[in-house]
């Protein structure tokens, strides 16, 4: 009897999706040594930043990414099997995703409305950044993910060619995992 041949495994999507996103975890990376740094030398004023934040709006933003990447993952894992509800998938994606948008949007109004800004602090300088730098990516994310719906509605990807699909997932799995390091280390580490 002969062994069965195992698939070769390769990197989903398309290499230059992976070039992106290696280079946009490189300049989160910077940031994130700078955010450290700062803080190692103003405990103080990061101590009393993450005071003002709203830990539960910050949760429930977590809470919406990690949702909406299962929903990309198992859109990825039907379209691969050719199963229905792909499309449903990736707009339920948006949709848990929104709860993040919303969140942030509602966020900064009211620190906005408290009088915190990029100017105020070192803190508040890098929070605004990261956080905003981090919500234009979700954004993209968003933009991707409905157009991956159109596309898959449309019969332009059907199981038989998962590049585009599987760049546009590795994108978003990027966005949420850069998230997973930012909400700990604003909300509750600094």
């Amino acid at each position: 009897m002969q062994a069965a041949t195992p698939t070769p495994r390769h990197l989903p999507g398309d290499l230059a999706v992976w070039f992106f996103i290696c280079a946009e975890l490189a300049v989160f990376g910077i940031l994130f040594i700078g955010f450290g740094v700062a803080r190692s030398l103003d405990p103080a004023t990061f101590h009393a930043g993450r005071q003002a934040l709203h830990p539960w709006t910050g949760l429930l933003n977590t809470i919406g990414l990690i949702t909406a990447s299962y929903l990309v993952a198992t859109a990825v894992h039907r379209l691969r099997n050719r199963q229905a509800g792909v499309t449903v998938l990736l707009w339920a994606a948006v949709g848990a995703s929104s709860i993040y948008s919303i969140g942030k949007l509602w966020e900064y109004a009211a620190l906005y409305g408290n009088g915190f800004n990029l100017g105020t602090n070192t803190f508040w300088m890098f929070y605004f950044f990261l956080t905003f730098f981090h919500f234009m990516h979700v954004v993209l994310g968003q933009i991707i993910l409905v157009v991956l719906a159109v596309k898959v509605r449309r019969g332009d990807y059907n199981g038989d060619d998962m590049n585009g699909m599987e760049s546009g997932a590795s994108y978003w799995h990027m966005v949420d995992l850069v998230w997973l390091v930012l909400f700990p280390m604003l909300y509750v580490l600094a």
